[in-house]
C-alpha cells in the first residue's frame, strides 16, 4: 500500500473522530441543559415525564462519545492500534 494512501486514511480517521467528539460534546451539552433547566426545554419540545431520564441518558451517551472520539483522535495521531480498537 502506498504511503500516501495510509497518510490519507490517517487524516480521515482523525477528522471522523473529531466529528464524533464534537457530536458527543453537543449531546452532553443538551443533556446538561435539559437536566438543569427542564422548563426551558419543555417550551421547545412537548412536556413529557420521561424528560429527566432522557436528560441523563443524553448526558451519559454524550460523555461516552466524547471520550471515544478523543481516544480515537489520539490513536490516529499516534498511530496506536489499541487506542483505535478501543
Amino acid at each position: 500500500v502506498p504511503m500516501g494512501v495510509l497518510s490519507c486514511v490517517r487524516y480521515l480517521m482523525f477528522i471522523f473522530n473529531v466529528l464524533v467528539f464534537a457530536g458527543g460534546t453537543c449531546l452532553a451539552g443538551v443533556g446538561v441543559w435539559v437536566a438543569v433547566d427542564p422548563a426551558g426545554f419543555q417550551d421547545i419540545v412537548a412536556a413529557k415525564p420521561v424528560l429527566t431520564v432522557g436528560a441523563y441518558l443524553l448526558l451519559a451517551v454524550g460523555i461516552a462519545l466524547s471520550l471515544l472520539g478523543f481516544l480515537g483522535c489520539c490513536g490516529a495521531l499516534r498511530r496506536s492500534r489499541p487506542l483505535l480498537l478501543l
